[in-house]
């Protein structure tokens, strides 16, 4: 019977220091043998809780965590419990990883779900490919995660980073041409993930002659956003795309209102979508707009069990990473039940993979399906903050309320 370890994050963040040991299996040598029927399901992660990306790797980290808590109640998987190891990669490339050879090779993980970002994806994928993992992700979307080659990897939300605002596009192309915007300023932190959501809706509408008078890259540590506000405002741009993360978004909005630009219309990935981003910004939220794979008040039929499971929890309701988390462990668990196999064996995984490649899961964003290099085949959808709640307005036939256009000053 293969002996687990049950280790607190702390705890194994501060293991995963250490280099690796020399004697850790290659992918050649395969990994741990299947646990017995009284063992848990071991499923290891590698999230960003510090650094760069520790904002919404915590929300990963909450929606995993519900997820878990949610299988258990309900029986487990196979008729087993399921048991996470978490461990902290920094926000750092090279750390996740050195992490994922440690939790499949030394941990003896049984499964493994994806990190945030899609700097954080490529890599930990990498190391899944060679083991033969089975690698489902929540929050790698640009284009570049879906040309390695990867035959084992599945996005767990509608949509790939380039179609996010696919809506809109549509939206403001169709406006009356009096009112269509004739200018755009870009501003996007330099991350595959913001720059792929914010160059979609920037590249449609250029390629439909929409000017683009500003277009500005940051790095992630950028705090002082001073200079790049000064340039948006000072172009006067009818159309303001921002590609962010969270707190990058937050400062460069609070810089733009400082500058006193009134943009037309305000369209931010990202940040918008966090539950603490309107008093981030001083509650000045009304008409901004953002691409969101999710919403508490979707009507997919597991939505609402998973809403009030997590709001029990944490007294207030899922956002986007917690749900793509929750998806991402919805989408594995399908594999594994219509499988009936949940080990790190080459048989098993090959298995869930190939399960996975020809069939549909209902989940919390939807019914989800992938394409060969595992883009899933939806959209999202596009919400704006109206009378200060955040509303989908797009598209119609699923929008809580109409697009404000030209949006409000704020």
């Amino acid at each position: 019977m293969r002996a687990t370890r049950r280790l607190t994050v702390t705890a194994i963040a501060a293991a995963s220091a250490l280099s690796l040991s020399a004697c850790l299996a290659s992918p050649e040598q395969g990994v741990g043998e299947a646990g017995g029927p009284d063992d848990p399901i071991v499923i290891g992660v590698s999230l960003p809780l510090t650094g760069d990306f520790a904002e919404p790797g915590k929300g990963v980290q909450r929606g995993y965590e519900a997820w878990a808590k949610h299988v258990n109640e309900a029986g487990g998987l196979l008729g087993r419990q399921v048991e996470l190891v978490i461990v902290d990669d920094q926000s750092n490339a090279d750390r996740v990883a050195s992490d994922y050879e440690r939790l499949i090779n030394q941990d003896g993980v049984d499964l493994v779900f994806g990190p945030f970002s899609t700097r954080l994806v490529v890599p930990a994928a990498q190391v899944a490919q060679d083991y033969g993992f089975l690698f489902v992700e929540p929050a790698g979307a640009a284009a570049e995660v879906f040309e390695q080659g990867f035959d084992n990897l599945f996005y767990a939300a509608p949509a790939i980073a380039d179609d996010h605002y696919d809506h809109l596009a549509e939206y403001v192309l169709a406006l009356p041409e009096d009112e269509r915007p004739e200018t755009v300023a870009v501003a996007s932190m330099d991350d595959p993930f913001a720059q792929g959501t914010a160059y979609g809706l920037r590249d449609k509408l250029a390629d439909a002659g929409i000017e683009v008078v500003v277009d500005e890259v940051y790095p992630p540590n950028t705090t002082d956003f001073s200079g790049i506000a000064a340039k948006i405002a000072d172009s006067e741009a009818d159309l303001l795309i921002v590609g962010s993360q969270y707190q990058d978004g937050v400062n460069l909005v609070v810089a733009l209102q400082q500058q006193g630009y009134q943009p037309q219309m305000a369209a931010i990935s990202g940040a918008p979508t966090n539950a603490e981003f309107p008093e981030a910004i001083g509650e000045k939220t009304e008409g901004i707009l953002a691409p969101t794979g999710y919403t508490p008040t979707a009507p997919y039929p597991s939505n609402q069990e998973f809403v009030e499971a997590y709001t029990a929890e944490h007294d207030a309701p899922p956002a986007e990473d917690e749900a793509n988390a929750w998806t991402t462990g919805q989408v594995v668990a399908a594999a594994v039940e219509a499988v009936g196999c949940a080990d790190p064996s080459p048989e098993c995984q090959e298995q869930l993979v190939g399960w996975l490649k020809e069939n549909e899961v209902e989940t919390v964003v939807g019914t989800l399906s992938w394409d060969a290099q595992g883009r899933p085949q939806s959209a999202h959808l596009i919400q704006q903050y109206v009378d200060g709640e955040i509303k989908i307005v797009l598209p119609d036939d699923v929008k809580e309320a109409d697009l404000v256009h030209p949006k409000p000053a704020w």
